[in-house]
């Protein structure tokens, strides 16, 4: 049972305080960036930083994740996150490559931590109960980023950012002292170790055999590659062209805020709803939810009603949810233990590397070509990608061994063995 585990809390309690300190950290340099009359550029290179910071750490944190110790690579990302965060209200005003590197080194940390918790929630939550423990974690991680923003605005405003930076960094301290306190639990088996005399030879030796494992679940490469490209396309164009709708077409940004909103409360209800839903044929389910997305950037393009862009956007926020639950519990269950951090890497690598690339596009062609061409292509795409990731082998449930029933029996004989 995740539920009476205490150490699945120990693990919650660090990923909620890991998630908060993330979502808090951009809204607050924003502020910062504003009260002290920096340049906006100063703003987007910071958080440029991060998100390579990001990439970089990753794959690396997934390889020693499974073949050093997945508790240290959460307290050095810890460290990372945590001395980041605190000095970098203190070096704001300095020449714009010192806040780079410091927000570099907090992406560091938040880009080793988030592969290596996917496969410490397969370490101490059963094969049986990962559905819903993936669908709780997905429902507290909605709630942080509804009250983040909220709560940096108000708290710099009534102190100061430089101390909510500070508190940000004290919650990398909380996730440290998470898992210092945790029993490690060893995979069972472990492969060759990367620190020995040519520790960059073996480090793409084991990054490789990652790649390997990930190549052998079809449902996951299909899956990964439709993912990619809603991100790239529709997911940056919506982000892009929603500002500019609702501010030429409905007069303000109440329509932003609104759609936002809906889509967190969409977000919200399909997390819960996943806590009791098991569908029988997962992978199709998931993909389903993918596909629900496609519904924004055609809204977008329409001349649509307000009420029109925050049904779809509520959908759309629905569907993410009936994706990501079933995934994250398919890839616990069927990569093995010892390679899970190398797969989960593979996962946030592509999915956050090529969100950006699409944000650099879309812009420039909606400029060019108009934003109505641009959305009805993106919507196409995020309804396209899914559905040929569905012809995929495996992709009916997920699983590399495919059954016309339910997966309730190979989960219970699992979880006996």
């Amino acid at each position: 049972m995740w539920f009476g585990s205490v150490d699945f809390w120990k693990l919650w309690l660090g990923n909620l305080c890991a998630g908060l300190a993330a979502a808090l950290l951009p809204v607050v340099v924003a502020l910062a960036v504003l009260d002290e009359g920096l340049s906006p550029a100063t703003l987007g290179g910071v958080l440029a930083a991060r998100t390579v910071g990001f990439l970089v750490a990753a794959p690396v944190a997934g390889v020693l994740a499974d073949v050093v110790s997945r508790r240290l690579v959460v307290l050095a990302a810890s460290v990372c996150a945590a001395a980041g965060t605190a000095f970098l209200p203190i070096v704001m005003h300095e020449w714009f490559l010192i806040p780079a590197l410091l927000a570099f080194l907090v992406g560091i940390g938040h880009g080793a931590y988030r592969p290596v918790f996917q496969a410490l929630v397969a370490d101490v939550v059963d094969v049986a109960k990962r559905h819903e423990a993936n669908a709780f974690i997905t429902l507290n991680s909605r709630v942080v980023l509804v009250v983040a923003p909220s709560a940096a605005a108000i708290l710099s405003t009534q102190i100061s950012p430089a101390l909510v930076l500070g508190g940000s960094a004290a919650l990398w301290g909380i996730v440290m002292l998470t898992a210092a306190g945790r029993q490690e639990q060893a995979p069972p088996r472990r492969s060759a170790p990367i620190l020995t005399a040519h520790p960059v030879k073996n480090f793409v030796s084991s990054f490789t055999e990652g790649l390997q494992e990930a190549r052998k679940h079809r449902w996951f490469i299909a899956g990964l590659c439709a993912l990619a490209a809603q991100l790239a396309t529709g997911y940056a164009a919506t982000q892009i062209l929603l500002p500019v709708i609702s501010e030429e077409e409905f007069g303000g940004s109440v329509v932003l805020a609104t759609a936002l909103t809906f889509y967190t409360l969409g977000s919200l209800g399909g997390a819960a709803a996943m806590m009791r839903w098991r569908p029988r044929r997962q992978g199709h389910f998931a993909l389903l939810g993918m596909a629900l997305y496609a519904g924004v950037p055609a809204v977008l393009a329409l001349p649509a009603p307000e009420w029109g862009i925050f049904a779809a956007y509520a959908i759309a926020g629905f569907g993410v949810q009936m994706f990501n639950v079933p995934w994250f519990t398919a890839t616990q269950r069927e990569v093995p233990p010892h390679l899970l951090a190398r797969v989960s890497s593979i996962d946030f690598l592509v999915s956050y590397g090529l969100a950006p690339t699409g944000l650099v596009i879309l812009g420039p062609a909606s400029a060019a070509f108009g934003s109505s061409p641009v959305l009805w292509i993106c919507a196409g795409i995020c309804l396209a990608a899914p559905c040929f990731a569905a012809l995929a082998p495996s992709s009916k449930h997920f699983t590399i061994t495919q059954e016309s029933t339910d997966l309730e029996p190979r989960i219970k004989s699992n979880t006996t063995a």
